[in-house]
């Protein structure tokens, strides 16, 4: 099978179309046919480096893919060959075929083509367990996420609008402001013209903060967090190192949290798997939210898809076997 393989660590021109051989699943391990594979931040960091492949996973990237079942291992039998799936994986998922643990493969919901369920697992499972699992957001809380117009911001607008909430985001420019507010955003900030702290005071504070920023906006969330306010890391972009005033935390009673997810073991994402079926699937059939792809790739130009990565783009890049 052809893979976008890393040939060392560095910049986009490391990746490289090669072969290697089609995989067998092992017990409880789902073989997919992979139509779309999602492109994410996490990627980039691999081929830079700075986030290896747990062990056993594949050395080359890549997170979530959408496709068909191609075959089962022992004890998975709950989807079967043939099947529309989207699926998390340890890594692997720039292939045309890639193994998943039967727990975190999920039926594509009823609507969706495979670019745009390649683009859910990433996201969605990442937003799920830290804005509400973490976080706790609920039903008119108010709600803030860094970064509104990349793909976890897209998902993190739609899903809090969808549940009640109501969002606030930082963006960079007027572009991205209008694409937010279009997703569900009641205040959009340009974070390059305006103070976000200023304006979400005026707003009257947040609930729960979700941030990919870090460095200076570690401080600045605690500033304009509520009482009983809950922040949740999730990257640090940055840095990841900063100075906070603990006088506001122990004031405020908040709550500073974070988490990783690539990390996790297969019983903890087939639990979280199985509460997105339940909870978000239905969203998603009924066209309530939405992934908001940016950009379409063939594999042999994964480097651009990469690059795409660091210049404006308004919700997932996604690759597909062929042009």
């Amino acid at each position: 099978m052809r893979v976008v393989a890393l040939a060392g660590h560095g910049g986009p021109e490391v990746l490289r179309v090669e072969r290697r051989p089609v995989p067998v699943p092992g017990p409880g391990e789902v073989l997919i046919r992979v139509e779309a594979a999602g492109v994410n931040r996490p990627d980039v960091l691999q081929r830079l480096g700075h986030y290896p492949p747990p062990k056993g996973a594949p050395d080359w990237p890549g997170l979530e893919v959408a496709g068909t079942v191609e075959a089962v291992g022992e004890g998975a039998g709950r989807l079967g060959p043939g099947e529309r799936v989207a699926a998390l994986l340890p890594g692997g998922g720039y292939a045309e075929f890639a193994l998943a643990p039967e727990g975190s493969v999920l039926p594509v919901p009823d609507g969706l083509d495979a670019v745009h369920a390649a683009a859910i697992p990433e996201t969605f499972f990442t937003v799920w367990h830290n804005v509400f699992q973490r976080g706790g957001l609920k039903s008119g809380e108010r709600f803030l996420v860094h970064g509104g117009t990349s793909g976890i911001g897209t998902v993190a607008i739609q899903l809090a609008h969808a549940r009640g909430a109501r969002v606030a985001t930082t963006v960079g420019g007027p572009d991205k402001a209008e694409a937010a507010r279009q997703l569900g955003a009641e205040l959009a900030i340009d974070y390059r013209r305006e103070d976000f702290v200023e304006a979400l005071r005026a707003w009257g504070g947040v609930d729960v903060v979700l941030d990919m920023v870090g460095g200076d906006y570690a401080n600045r969330n605690l500033q304009v967090a509520a009482v009983d306010g809950r922040i949740v890391q999730i990257a640090f972009l940055r840095g990841q190192r900063a100075e906070i005033d603990l006088g506001l935390v122990m004031t405020k009673r908040l709550q500073l949290t974070g988490s990783t997810l690539r990390a996790r073991d297969a019983g903890f994402k087939a639990e979280l798997a199985a509460e997105l079926e339940r909870e978000v699937w239905p969203l998603l059939a009924a066209g309530h939210v939405a992934p908001l792809i940016d950009a379409v790739y063939p594999f042999s130009e994964a480097a651009e898809a990469h690059r795409h990565m660091d210049r404006d783009h308004i919700g997932k890049i996604v690759l597909v076997p062929s042009a």
